[in-house]
């Protein structure tokens, strides 16, 4: 519950940010939907990279190997720092990527400014990843959401500020949701450190000089790199869902923002179940016992189904009275009240897919999820959302349709690939010897 607490907490940032800028025009509404579009599919690749850490520290952790628990947190802040720069040069030409893609010019600029701004919180973002998950791994999640309540409480009061221009400060629009968002993370990164101290503190002093192997740092960017691409495949989707809907035009693309939004902070709680199961499953394997993997991956799947059933009820329910609660523009509110039931109808599916990944990362399985996103969100989801918006008159419902048939096939190949390596052989990651563990050997 802590986990999933951390993930609403941030996804509600978001929200927040998509609230307060709503109310300054659709076009800025839409431009912050590009820039967050951009800036999250470029480093998204970075961050789920870091995710590696789920299984090499709950792993170790379950196994009580303090000297590996160690030697995976101060490399996975050694590869955040490495990968910071190169994700940097990859988002500052968003101007010419945004006009490549033929994107509104009234939105290009904006969004532009929104990417710029906030490539100055891309260190603290990749910086918090890694400190968040360690934590996690390590059963500690305590400072993570008191760090995310204070983060939220910030991002507000900086958003009330620059957006809107208070207490002496002129209205900045969208530039000032971008410094608002990047105070916050340097703020929640440090705080965080500071929370976290005393038990990060057995993982980080003293230093230790093998963390610095360039062949051991190698082995765990090939071990996360599947992550962060099978991130970016299913993250990417939407971003390229995002750049078809401003062909639409801006209230189509503000609109998207609403839907995409919402459905994201429902997602935020099956994805914590997921990253619970990640840890929950990695020491499960640390530990040895199998039995005990397939009952913590059982117990995730329920509990993140059953919710995102009770939030597939809710968007069917009452669109209108939710787009209504994003915007005051009356068609952006009428579009996003059409596209909302048909992200309702994709809950299961997502709640499906977002805990089996995380069980599969438990299990330090990382390329199978690259490979089924890749399959099930751009062979099968992505042609029919491009046929249904430009060849049927449903344009954005059309979109979202197709993202509903992509979602279901990664949801079903994932569950399959959960069942299959739950009934075979496991192992640990980041170890010299690794610990097979078989059904055979724990009499199951």
């Amino acid at each position: 519950m802590p986990i999933v607490l951390a993930q609403i907490g941030m996804m509600s940032m978001g929200v927040v940010d998509t609230v307060m800028v709503g109310r300054v025009s659709a076009a800025a509404l839409a431009a912050v939907a590009l820039g967050n579009l951009y800036f999250y599919t470029v480093s998204t690749a970075a961050a789920g990279t870091l995710m590696v850490l789920d299984p090499i520290v709950s792993q170790a952790s379950g196994a009580r190997d303090a000297d590996r628990i160690a030697l995976g947190v101060q490399r996975g802040l050694l590869l955040a720092a490495l990968l910071a720069l190169p994700t940097a040069i990859l988002l500052w030409p968003v101007r010419q990527v945004l006009v490549l893609f033929r994107q509104p010019p009234e939105l290009i600029e904006l969004a532009t400014t929104y990417v710029r701004v906030s490539i100055a919180g891309l260190l603290p973002f990749l910086g918090f990843v890694v400190l968040r998950q360690s934590l996690q791994a390590l059963h500690r999640v305590r400072a993570v959401v008191a760090v995310v309540v204070v983060g939220n409480l910030l991002n507000v009061g900086l958003n009330w500020v620059l957006v809107y221009g208070h207490l002496g400060v002129d209205a900045m629009g969208v530039s000032g949701s971008a410094w608002a968002t990047v105070a916050s993370r340097w703020a929640m990164t440090v705080l965080l450190f500071v929370g976290g101290w005393p038990v990060l503190r057995g993982a980080l002093v003293p230093w230790k000089r093998e963390a610095f192997q360039v062949a051991s740092l190698a082995r765990m960017f090939r071990l996360g790199w599947t992550i962060g691409v099978q991130q970016v495949l299913e993250f990417g989707v939407f971003a390229a869902i995002g750049l078809l809907m401003g062909l639409l035009g801006t209230p189509e693309m503000a609109a998207h923002e609403i839907a995409l939004n919402l459905s994201s902070l429902t997602f935020m709680v099956p994805l914590g179940v997921g990253a619970a199961a990640a840890v929950r499953v990695g020491h499960a394997v640390g530990e040895g016992d199998v039995g005990a993997a397939r009952e913590r991956a059982r117990t995730a799947l329920v509990f993140g189904v059953a919710f995102m059933l009770c939030t597939a009820v809710t968007m069917l329910a009452i669109p209108a009275v939710i787009a209504a609660a994003y915007t005051n523009q009356p068609t952006v509110a009428s579009i996003a009240a059409t596209l909302i039931p048909i992200a309702g109808m994709f809950q299961l599916f997502d709640g499906i897919q977002a805990v089996s990944v995380g069980v599969l990362r438990g299990l330090g399985d990382t390329r199978a999820p690259f490979v089924i996103n890749l399959a099930g969100f751009w062979l099968c989801g992505f042609p029919v959302s491009v046929a249904l918006a430009f060849h049927t008159p449903l344009r954005a419902m059309g979109l979202w349709w197709g993202l509903v048939a992509g979602l279901a096939a990664v949801a079903t190949l994932l569950l399959l690939r959960v069942r299959s390596r739950l009934r075979g052989t496991l192992e640990r990651v980041e170890s010299a010897t690794p610990a097979r563990l078989s059904s055979a050997a724990s009499g199951a």
